[in-house]
């Protein structure tokens, strides 16, 4: 793919994904009513030139880089606002303040499991595993409303218990694939599973996942990240400074923080497209350490979906 100026515009031209295929090309003018917030570049390779990161700063438009993985690896311009020092100062006062941090943290997991219920409801089947989820779930917000907590680690060990039995309720969801495929698919690609993934011996993780359903929902936070992320620099807070999550390294915690309220939205976003479409085993591809990587086409499907 490339991005760069042409005769004052900025010429747009996506790479190839599969042969046959004509090269799409986008031409976008300064001050157009169609300029687009952001791009978003889905893995791939080729050139980006400085014209075309200065031109789209000039515009407010934001590229972002999202990798195989489904992380943000890098974010170009947009939201050139400088922070706001009573936000920032918020947010080092909150961090510093033992109970009011306490308090961020159980009403933003509170919220954020509340949601949950309404995933479970909209975009799950009735089981047994959502029945139990729902009454974990009742349990957790009531726990967390009474305040029944003294620490942090209190709120992320009743997050996590809410979390697992979430789902668990997952587990058995049919996708659809095509009763007859040229191309082979592992056994467990034919139900969503539980959220995390094993990629070695070592132990689970979410990050890399082995899991169309899971690839999916990495490749859907991504997006959300680098939407949240560009919200909170807008709007002058240092995307750093994290009140629940900790800051560590460029870990953008604060964009983690206000992250949380709404993956249960796009959990119901990816659960009901899951339902209603028919997946292809040309979707996905297995690296040699058993990700599982999306192709380009169903990944463009997937961002759009936030």
């Amino acid at each position: 793919m490339s991005l760069r100026i042409d005769k004052g515009t900025l010429l747009v031209r996506d790479g190839f994904t599969h042969w046959p295929q004509e090269r799409t090309e986008l031409r976008f003018f300064k001050g157009d009513l169609s300029l687009p917030p952001k791009i978003i570049m889905l893995d791939g390779s080729g050139t980006l030139s400085f014209d075309a990161v200065s031109w789209m700063a000039e515009q407010d438009v934001a590229l972002v880089r999202v990798d195989y993985r489904g992380n943000v690896a890098s974010i170009f311009g947009g939201s050139r606002v400088a922070y706001d020092p009573d936000r920032v100062r918020w947010q080092v006062e909150t961090r510093a303040d033992p109970k009011r941090r306490l308090e961020f943290c159980c009403d933003l997991i509170a919220e954020k499991i509340g949601g949950t219920i309404e995933t479970m409801r909209t975009a799950l089947p009735d089981s047994p595993a959502r029945s139990v989820a729902f009454e974990a779930a009742e349990k957790a917000i009531d726990r967390l409303e009474r305040r029944s907590v003294q620490t942090v680690n209190d709120v992320l060990m009743i997050e996590a218990g809410a979390a697992r039995r979430y789902f668990a309720a997952w587990r058995g969801l049919p996708l659809w694939w095509p009763t007859r495929m040229k191309t082979p698919i592992p056994p467990a690609w034919r139900a969503a599973e539980g959220r995390a993934s094993v990629t070695d011996r070592k132990g689970r993780t979410n990050r890399h996942a082995t899991h169309p359903v899971n690839a999916m929902l990495n490749y859907a936070y991504a997006v959300l990240h680098s939407q949240v992320r560009l919200e909170a620099v807008s709007e002058g807070y240092d995307p750093r400074l994290g009140i629940m999550h900790e800051s560590r390294d460029d870990a953008q915690a604060l964009v983690l923080d206000f992250m949380e309220a709404r993956r249960p939205k796009v959990d119901a976003a990816v659960l009901k497209f899951i339902a209603g479409q028919m997946l292809s085993a040309g979707d996905f591809a297995i690296r040699a350490d058993g990700v599982c990587r999306l192709a380009p086409q169903l990944a463009r499907r997937v961002c759009d979906l936030v």
